[in-house]
């Protein structure tokens, strides 16, 4: 075979020679199907620790309030023997119960999320113990002023519980969640409004 005309010897070595099979643009080799694997893996473990904190950050503002009824049960039980006023005394029993009975209607939304009441993260617990609560209280008592700073510290324990139910209430779309939120909110509003106004009035 001959060159054809105004072909040159190279060109035409070129055209005659074997060509080298192209390799296919995505061929697998074991390095693809490693680098393939590990990006693989790098997406499961993002996706998950994605899904875990959103998880998380939905538990959080319900595990602060079950922390947040607990402190505050802690301090109406002290101070039940503690209050001489038969009106606050009574709005303490209030509180007392209200708090009983919230707790356990609490217990379906955290059963929903996992929540178990009883073994709250540590960190949570201890925000929401208020030990400066606890130092206020113990001077009022020394300088037997224990009913008005007993009021003036359970007015605000309860705007906070009152703030959290608000919060806890626009984040939520379960209706029978906010069903118990709503409920919840009204039942300790009459008691925070007395409570506020007897401290008002002892100051």
């Amino acid at each position: 075979m001959n060159p054809r005309n105004g072909q040159t010897p190279l060109d035409y070595l070129n055209e005659i020679a074997p060509q080298a099979p192209k390799k296919p643009v995505f061929a697998l080799n074991m390095k693809t199907v490693v680098f393939a694997g590990i990006i693989l893996v790098i997406l499961m473990i993002v996706l998950v620790s994605v899904v875990s904190g959103i998880g998380e950050s939905r538990k959080e503002p319900w595990q602060r309030f079950a922390a947040r009824l607990g402190a505050t049960t802690t301090y109406v039980d002290s101070s039940t023997n503690k209050i001489k006023n038969s009106q606050l005394r009574s709005l303490n029993s209030d509180i007392k119960l209200y708090i009983t009975n919230t707790q356990r209607d609490l217990a379906t939304p955290l059963e929903k999320l996992d929540i178990n009441a009883g073994k709250l993260p540590a960190s949570i617990v201890e925000e929401e113990t208020a030990t400066g609560m606890a130092e206020r209280l113990e001077n009022g008592r020394l300088n037997a002023k224990y009913d008005s700073t007993y009021a003036r510290e359970m007015t605000y324990q309860l705007a906070t519980i009152l703030a959290l139910l608000q919060e806890l209430y626009a984040s939520s779309a379960n209706a029978d969640t906010k069903t118990f939120l709503e409920t919840a909110y009204n039942n300790l509003q009459p008691t925070y409004e007395s409570i506020s106004d007897f401290s008002a009035s002892n100051e």
